[in-house]
């Protein structure tokens, strides 16, 4: 049956949702970056310059979108391939069945590859005392210890992730502007290239639908379907994929069902626990976090995979930056764009079910 005029067609969905392009869909304003040396757009094409960044300590690439296929390239953590198209899986039974194209290298399993795109910025040395948030707009940057490429490194941040920048100052070596960055964990600063970080508006950091009362809103989270909702008025206005809690060989860790609020709130969160050579983790950056429990459990943007549709994670629901951000603008309370963060004791209903 032809789809009406106007609407995408299912597989055009999947493309779409597969590559995270969706965000693409959301009121905010256009990125301006330095993409060819001078002051311009990203490119317009879905598939203009996209990359994928390995986010597995290992990938395959298959000559055909299937786990049954024969492997015929490796590649390791943090390469970063070229993506052409988006395929669609004939494998039965996936709850995924989406591939992505690398040239004519062959296929990779879009759940290990974190879509990102190289956009270079125009740094400036104007910060407000009371700091701005950026995007890291690269696939991966280095922050250092002091504003120097021979400097030690502190960790490596990965596109998509957010920061609080807190000060700008030129290298005197060769005039490189550096962003001092915030750790928010350990309270310490380093500095990234401000080339690699692109700074957010007041405007794109606006609350979404605010003339619709928090009453009237709803977040919902199905289990089974690995699904999350947002409703105004008892009506849908927003879907996305999720993966939430599971229970791994070393514990369980499952998304706990009933209702909550979205009382607290971070635009940006250094997560980290555990020894990570024992399942723990280190994540800087981690955007868009809605905390519903006293013990961190949150709705949050994810950048380490990309394999959202079962669960995954330690009890938090991962999202797609570009749907965590969605929704952290869409709930209460409101974080203003000068503030580290929003605590009340209400927020935005959440129901999660199985």
């Amino acid at each position: 049956m032809k789809e009406p005029d106007g609407l995408l067609s299912r597989r055009d969905f999947l493309k779409l949702s597969g590559l995270g392009f969706l965000g693409a869909f959301l009121p905010n304003p256009p990125l301006h970056s330095l993409w060819t040396g001078q002051e311009s757009a990203p490119p317009q094409g879905i598939f203009d310059a996209q990359q994928g960044r390995v986010a597995s300590r290992l990938v395959w690439l298959y000559d055909k979108p299937s786990f049954n296929a024969l492997p015929v390239k490796l590649y390791w953590l943090d390469s970063i391939l070229t993506i052409t198209d988006v395929a669609i899986s004939d494998d039965v039974g996936d709850y995924n069945r989406e591939w992505y194209q690398i040239g004519n290298e062959g296929y990779a399993y879009s759940g290990t590859l974190q879509p990102v795109r190289t956009l270079l910025n125009l740094p400036t040395l104007d910060i407000p005392l009371s700091g701005r948030l950026a995007e890291v707009s690269v696939p991966y940057t280095d922050v250092h210890q002091q504003a120097d490429d021979t400097a030690g490194v502190a960790y490596r941040m990965y596109y998509d992730t957010v920061h609080w920048i807190m000060s700008a100052r030129t290298a005197p070596s060769d005039g490189k502007i550096w962003y001092q960055v915030l750790d928010d964990k350990w309270n310490k600063l380093y500095y990234a290239p401000g080339e690699h970080l692109r700074l957010l508006s007041d405007d794109e950091l606006a609350p979404l639908s605010p003339d619709v009362p928090d009453s009237q809103k709803k977040i919902q989270v199905r289990l089974n379907d690995q699904l999350v909702f947002a409703y105004e008025n008892d009506e849908p206005v927003f879907v996305t994929r999720a993966a939430t809690g599971k229970a791994f060989r070393y514990g369980v860790y499952t998304t706990p069902a009933g209702l909550f609020m979205t009382y607290h709130k971070r635009p940006t969160r250094h997560m980290a626990t555990g020894d990570l050579t024992a399942e723990g983790y280190d994540l800087p950056g981690v955007p868009w976090v809605m905390y519903f429990t006293e013990s961190g459990l949150s709705l949050h943007g994810t950048f380490w995979h990309n394999d959202f549709g079962h669960p995954k994670s330690h009890g938090c629901v991962n999202l797609s930056p570009a749907a965590a951000k969605w929704l952290f603008r869409w709930t209460e309370p409101v974080v203003k764009p000068d503030r580290q963060f929003a605590y009340q004791p209400k927020g935005t209903l959440l129901e999660i079910i199985n």
